[in-house]
Formats: C-alpha cells, sequence, structure tokens
C-alpha cells in the first residue's frame, strides 16, 4: 500500500511546531510496512485534490491564514466534494476557519472562506490561552492540547469534542471542532497527533482500513508518546485521569 500525504502551506502555517502531525503521521504508517509519500505544497502550487489519500492544513498567524486562504480559495469545490467522498482532513489551529463561510475580523473586514461548513468566525479583541482536555465519542481517552487562539467559531453545527477544560468554539459553547465525515479539524496545537496517541491511532486505523479493510496493523510503537500522555494527565487532571 502507498499513501499521499498533502501537507498544504507548511511554508506558512506552521506554527507551534504543527509539522510534528506530518512527522509522527509519517512515521507510524511506515512502522505499518505503508510506503508514504508527503508533499508539501504552499501558495502557486497546482492542488490535485483527488490524487492525495490524506491533507493536512496547520496553524499560522491572521495574515499567513489570509494569504492561504486566496489560494485554496480557487479549490474550494474540489474540496467540498472531497469532504462529502470521504476524504481524510486534519485541520488545526486557525485554519478551521477556513472551512466556514467568512471570517469578521477585528476591524470589521470581512474574508469569504471555502462555505464547506455553516459556521462563521470573528476575530476578537482578546486571546484565549489554555491548556486544554476535551471529551470524544469515537475513543475513550481525553483528547489534550494547547489553545492560542484570536478567533471564535459561530454556529458550528459539527461539533469534534465536549470541552472538559478549555474555551469551546465560542466563550459560551461546551463543544470544539469539527468532524464531518473524515474531516477532523480543531483550535488545538500541540502538535495534537503527537499528544494523543490513542487519537492517532483511530485516525491511522479508519484512514488505512478505507483502502484496505483487511489489512493487519503490526504492534504499535508509542511507548514515549503514551508516557507524555499519561504523564501530563497525571500532573495536571489527576482527578480526571
Amino acid at each position: 500500500m502507498k499513501l499521499t500525504i498533502a501537507y498544504l502551506y507548511y511554508d506558512l502555517l506552521n506554527l507551534y511546531g504543527e509539522n510534528g502531525n506530518i512527522k509522527i503521521l509519517k512515521k507510524q504508517l511506515e512502522d505499518q510496512n505503508i510506503k508514504v509519500q508527503v508533499k508539501f505544497l504552499t501558495v502557486g502550487d497546482k492542488l490535485d485534490i483527488d490524487s492525495y489519500d490524506f491533507i493536512y492544513i496547520g496553524a499560522g498567524t491572521e495574515n499567513n491564514q489570509k494569504i492561504a486562504l486566496n489560494h485554496l480559495i480557487n479549490y474550494k469545490n474540489d474540496i467540498k466534494d472531497a469532504i462529502e467522498n470521504n476524504k481524510f482532513f486534519l485541520v488545526t489551529g486557525n485554519s478551521i476557519e477556513l472551512f466556514g463561510e467568512y471570517i469578521l475580523t477585528k476591524n470589521g473586514d470581512k474574508y469569504d472562506a471555502l462555505n464547506v461548513f455553516p459556521f462563521y468566525t470573528k476575530e476578537t479583541e482578546f486571546r484565549m490561552i489554555d491548556e486544554c482536555v476535551f471529551k470524544s465519542n469515537f475513543i475513550k481517552d481525553y483528547i489534550i492540547g494547547f489553545q492560542n487562539q484570536g478567533s471564535v467559531i459561530i454556529e458550528n453545527k459539527n461539533p469534534m469534542f465536549e470541552v472538559i477544560n478549555g474555551i469551546g468554539s465560542y466563550p459560551t459553547s461546551k463543544t470544539e471542532g469539527v468532524l464531518y465525515n473524515n474531516f477532523y479539524g480543531t483550535y488545538l496545537i500541540g502538535p495534537i497527533l503527537v499528544r494523543n496517541p490513542e487519537f492517532l491511532k483511530y485516525v491511522i486505523k479508519k484512514l488505512v482500513v478505507s483502502k484496505n479493510k483487511n489489512f493487519k496493523f503490526n504492534k504499535w510503537d508509542l511507548n514515549l508518546e503514551k508516557k507524555a500522555y499519561k504523564s501530563f494527565m497525571k500532573n495536571n487532571y489527576k482527578e480526571i485521569s
């Protein structure tokens, strides 16, 4: 089996070491004897959405986010079709905002986004910074990560997580992220796949089984990641770990 991963805007949207998501994804797939090709793509490159098995976009500054949006919006119909057809996406940090209807800035400017999901984003006057613990309905382990966001999602109809500790899609919400088909979007950074080994295994298993339902997995080598996860939970959230 060979899988192609598209790492979009690797040079613009890579705050907080978010490229760690690609590194651990590639390593764990290769440990399963799967050939992996990572395509590093950015503004000016042609995007052939159908040719990728997995698409990743990380976090960036507000300015770089808008630069990426100006390029990505040329492919919005292809992206919509791909998501409806169960293409795998992982989108972290403020790149989740690209998939809503529009982005409202603090200055009142409005940027049309991809309009894949029926939410919009509003930049805030303050930044929301916190270590977070979320809960999902698809894995047993809690999801941990870091939020450093200056925007909130309004009218999110497809949340991915329940907020245990941290900030929701908007301050009064108890949900966060976007989950639809095989699209996984969250403000959490960290990088999320490194900090959450069970989430990493879940995504990889779904991706691989979608290509070969009879695939036999090797033993996972995630001991260090599991130790780091357990240590964080024990030291910070002992009551729920």
